[in-house]
């Protein structure tokens, strides 16, 4: 029996023990991944009725409109969710740079052996 869930057409996010899902965000123009975050239901709902990226800060036990501080808000021009519907894509018009150290993208750096380098 096919899961629902997997294979139809109705939202049910399957969230974690702590009621997040993961979210990615992606630049639309130039398909470069711009953060990693996570979202609660009301962040997904907000999402959504806006068109503006809201996440859960894990580390502040807060909801948070990205960018509401900064003026770097993401707008969102598509969002996808995952075939088991535990990880949502936002791809988004950036009005600024995404990462919170003022980078473009918060995966700015590379590994390389055992240190980090600064990707070009």
């Amino acid at each position: 029996m096919a899961d629902l869930r997997e294979t139809g057409l109705v939202l049910d996010p399957k969230y974690d023990s702590a009621g997040l899902i993961t979210a990615v965000a992606t630049d639309r123009v130039s398909g470069d991944v711009l953060m990693l975050a996570h979202m609660n239901a009301e962040a997904l709902r907000l999402t959504v009725e806006s068109g503006e990226a809201h996440f859960w800060s894990r580390s502040r036990a807060a909801l948070w409109k990205k960018g509401e501080t900064s003026g770097h808000i993401l707008r969102v021009a598509d969002i996808r969710i995952d075939c088991d519907q535990d990880a949502v894509w936002l791809i988004v018009d950036p009005a600024g740079p995404a990462c919170h150290t003022g980078e473009r993208s918060c995966f700015y750096r590379r590994i390389e052996g055992d240190r980090l380098v600064t990707a070009a």
